[in-house]
């Protein structure tokens, strides 16, 4: 599965900063509001050791890592919901991103213009989160003017479905994201048709100044006011970032994290919190043609995993040789892991764990 992620947020929050920092993109970052109209597309390549620790032992032909689209998309403002700011065009692309990365500003700075005047994270939250909700209600509303129409004739999926509807924007009116809400597998199946904005999982960015790396004030509020949301937040310097980025030498990238006392790129901790924000996992394939990482939700079953290869190997799916990662380390090769009788045959009810490195059986 290709994860996609939305950057969103207020004019001049960092979100343009941010997305070429991970992308190593051009995107254009401007001192006014709406300097990006359409949205920016790139591609992250999600780093993951145990694939080049694969690749080591394998030698393939080539590696490939499973990738991260970013969608950098333009800010939004208050009344976005009604169309102001192009609000619209910009909402209509956050229907289509599987999580949401919200860059909230969590620094001060004279030189940089904020929309509203101020530095204020908790007002600049809720003025995204108003604007998505409003957006969400009046797709409600459409949604149930059609529903009712149809429940009047008689139609016995229409009339279940009001019911469900109309709780869901009851929710939605007491300023209940949609994804916080306790529903059974039909009323589930029916928030995905939905495609609500809200519905989308929240990743939290704070984009503080190079002092605040770990934390200042405006991180404090921040997360205090997230505390009951089912969301994430990490804390990053756009800024430093892109400095960062900029250095092609691991060395020299290694220094510079050291120097501000980082543990990792700020690239890193968002791929990894996006995993956990999504329930995401991953599997690997290896032989002489490839090393490859896959990307798969967690509990997915083996001819699930399979068909995120090709949906032939799902629909012929027979059975699934499975190893897991540290075994295939510590042998160094799959020969060696047959020899120890550490390769596992698994069937259809197989649950696919982190790190498995899998070989799938199936017929044509």
């Amino acid at each position: 599965m290709a994860l996609k992620c939305g950057i969103v947020g207020l004019p001049n929050v960092g979100k343009s900063t941010l997305f070429n920092a991970l992308t190593r993109g051009k995107a254009l970052a401007a001192n006014y509001p709406f300097a990006t109209k359409d949205p920016n597309v790139g591609i992250i390549t999600v780093p993951d050791p145990r694939l080049d620790e694969l690749a080591k032992l394998v030698q393939p032909e080539r590696i490939l890592a499973t990738t991260i689209e970013i969608l950098d998309i333009a800010g939004l403002i208050k009344g976005a919901s009604q169309g102001e700011g192009l609000g619209n065009q910009f909402l209509a692309n956050i229907r289509e991103v599987d999580a949401i990365i919200h860059v909230i500003r969590c620094f001060d700075d004279d030189n940089v213009i904020h929309v509203d005047g101020s530095i204020d994270p908790i007002r600049d939250k809720e003025i995204i989160d108003t604007e998505l909700l409003l957006k969400d209600i009046e797709t409600l509303e459409k949604r149930l003017e059609k529903l009712r129409k149809n429940a009047k004739t008689g139609e016995k999926t229409a009339v279940h479905l009001v019911e469900t509807a109309e709780y869901i924007l009851s929710q939605l009116e007491q300023e209940k994201p949609a994804r916080t809400l306790e529903l059974n597998e039909d009323q589930q199946d029916f928030l995905k048709e939905l495609m609500l904005l809200t519905a989308k999982s929240v990743l939290y960015v704070c984009n503080v100044d190079d002092e605040s790396l770990k934390g200042n004030q405006y991180t404090e509020a921040l997360a205090d006011a997230i505390s009951d949301e089912d969301a994430e937040m990490i804390i990053l310097s756009a800024g430093l970032e892109s400095e960062l980025n900029d250095l092609d030498d691991d060395a020299e990238r290694q220094m510079f994290l050291e120097e501000y006392g980082l543990a990792e790129a700020g690239l890193y901790k968002l791929i990894r919190t996006s995993y956990k924000l999504l329930d995401l996992i991953t599997y690997f394939t290896a032989g002489v043609k490839e090393v490859r990482a896959w990307t798969i939700r967690r509990d997915t079953k083996a001819p699930q995993a399979a068909g995120v290869i090709h949906s032939d190997f799902e629909k012929g799916f027979i059975r699934a040789e499975v190893i897991a990662y540290d075994d295939y380390i510590k042998y160094g090769s799959e020969a060696k892991v047959k020899e120890a009788g550490k390769m596992a045959v698994e069937g259809k009810e197989y649950i696919v764990r982190d790190g498995d490195i899998m070989h799938f059986r199936f017929n044509v």
